[in-house]
């Protein structure tokens, strides 16, 4: 797995904490989906289990071994004393649940009245706290109100303006922002070197600044993607099946990344249209970037089908190819 980007300042505010001996007993991790902030919380988790108290020592981060039983406990995925919340598979189906459940909460208070079995810290982590029942978020809430010594509660949260105040005030807040685009398109440049510059700038640009959804996109094949954008431009799609494909390619929630990708990719062709034609035959081009940035501002402001985006989108590039208008509308 890649090493994310983004969580050094919140490791900096953990790692002060801890050994200044002011741990605080819930912590809420809050920042866009992609982020790597579940991961965040199984590196706090395997940190607080493999090293005891704070002020013995200056680690100088989260990934420092510790105590090697207790570690490879965590590497085997049996320590006792990591407990982790989140939606499970419905009945003999691979889709999850909707929400974590009250019995599931319940079931973790139960294990907190037990005595420590193993080291000095029972770490709970909630991923995602947005995901909690409301009943099961009314129960989280008594245990965070008088929370068990030595335990230690990490809540992810996406959407934390949506959590209940009385939760999200019992909590000291990580904040995980986007990563700056320079910073993302130079750890995407060391994680994929054989990539081309501009490919790279792409998925930095569509990624929004979340590593995770850089990520994404990667193994989404940014050069298939302009070569079909490109030949729909090139040939007008006279029958329809390019735009087509591109719809089913970008529908849905599921492909949202990549129906972002599409988006800011076709900016650039547009412009390279531009480029390579004379000055009296810009003006189809710049229409279509209109009709382009009109299409995405209105989806966003409505619905967001993604599917339609797409068609819409393949239309303005189709217009672009010599005798195109009927193909195009």
């Amino acid at each position: 797995m890649a090493v994310m980007i983004g969580h050094q300042d919140a490791e900096k505010a953990f790692l002060e904490a801890w050994q200044g001996g002011r741990l605080h007993h819930a912590w809420l991790l809050a920042g866009p989906q992609g982020m790597g902030k579940g991961a965040f919380a199984e590196r706090i988790a395997r940190f607080l289990v493999t090293h005891g108290r704070g002020g013995d020592g200056q680690p100088a981060t989260l990934d420092d071994r510790g105590d090697d039983a207790a570690a490879r406990l965590v590497d085997a995925g049996n320590h006792p004393e990591i407990l982790r919340l989140a939606r499970q598979p419905k009945d003999k189906a691979k889709e999850l649940a909707r929400n974590i459940t009250i019995e599931q909460v319940r079931q973790m208070i139960r294990r907190l009245h037990l005595s420590l079995s193993l080291g000095e810290w029972r770490v709970i982590i909630v991923d995602a706290v947005d995901d909690l029942e409301t009943d099961g978020a009314n129960a989280l809430l008594k245990t965070l109100e008088e929370p068990p010594a030595k335990t230690l509660f990490l809540l992810v949260s996406h959407s934390p303006g949506r959590l209940l105040p009385t939760i999200r005030s019992r909590c000291r807040m990580l904040r995980f922002q986007p990563v700056d685009r320079d910073v993302m398109t130079a750890w995407l440049r060391e994680l994929r070197p054989m990539l081309e510059i501009a490919e790279v700038r792409a998925i930095a640009a569509a990624s929004g600044g979340v590593p995770g959804k850089a990520l994404a996109l990667i193994d989404s094949d940014v050069a298939a993607m302009e070569k079909k954008l490109l030949a729909i431009a090139t040939n007008g799609d006279p029958e329809n099946r390019l735009r087509e494909a591109l719809a089913r390619e970008v529908g849905g929630t599921s492909n949202r990344a990549r129906l972002e990708l599409v988006i800011d990719i076709v900016p650039g062709l547009l412009a390279r249209f531009a480029r390579d034609r004379p000055v009296a035959e810009i003006a189809p081009v710049l229409a279509q970037w209109d009709r382009v940035q009109r299409t995405v501002r209105d989806a966003i402001r409505g619905s967001y089908d993604g599917a339609m985006v797409g068609f819409e989108i393949g239309n303005c590039l189709a217009g672009l190819a010599p005798r195109a208008g009927q193909a195009a509308r």
